[in-house]
């Protein structure tokens, strides 16, 4: 009886921090998109063409899920060729493959390429972009795909949070000069996480 009582004071004890860890997380996705909408709604920070920041509401986020949030293995891609990425002008900017996330949504096993810029700016020498598009692009998200930032990691797994994912600044601002996610990062599952496709006020 003793034991018994035990083990349930454990499971308990567990599932408690379980769900404070839960919160924890939740907490941060949140106040990242909170803090993405806070400069699109500033006027000295927002990149909104000035005759849509006069009725722009806010950005709409997919709620909050952290089954899309995983620990993908990282496995990094040395000797790759620098390449020139296509974007929505005639910009090229020169990235190099930097490495393959391996993961699993809803038990499908999937791979990203995430990228490195081969001329990055101070301080962003580990700096590393993820473009991608998924089965909500055009359903839901913007068409074009979506980003998420990363930096490298000291060991081989990464956290990949689609939760945290943003839309290219092209969306809201044709001024901007946005990379095109690659084919190979066209992730055959709907990623409702992250940030919703923008409605350009009329």
């Amino acid at each position: 009886m003793k034991y018994r009582y035990l083990v349930i004071v454990c499971i308990f004890v567990n599932a408690s921090l379980f769900a404070m860890q839960d919160e924890t997380v939740h907490n941060e996705i949140y106040s990242y998109q909170s803090e993405l909408n806070e400069k699109f709604l500033n006027e000295d920070t927002s990149i909104l063409l000035p005759e849509d920041f006069e009725v722009f509401e806010g950005l709409e986020f997919y709620p909050i899920d952290l089954k899309f949030r995983v620990v993908a293995t990282f496995l990094r891609t040395p000797g790759e060729k620098p390449f020139l990425m296509p974007t929505t002008t005639e910009r090229l900017p020169e990235y190099k493959k930097f490495a393959e996330l391996h993961f699993k949504i809803e038990d499908q096993d999937l791979v990203l390429e995430v990228f490195q810029n081969t001329n990055p700016k101070e301080g962003y020498e580990n700096y590393l972009f993820l473009p991608f598009t998924d089965l909500t692009s055009g359903d839901g998200s913007y068409g074009g795909g979506r980003y998420i930032d990363l930096f490298e990691p000291e060991g081989d797994e990464i956290t990949l949070d689609f939760n945290q994912s943003y839309n290219p600044y092209c969306v809201y601002n044709s001024n901007y000069s946005c990379p095109i996610p690659p084919e190979q990062n066209d992730l055959k599952i709907r990623i409702e996480a992250g940030i919703k496709d923008y409605k350009k006020p009329k």
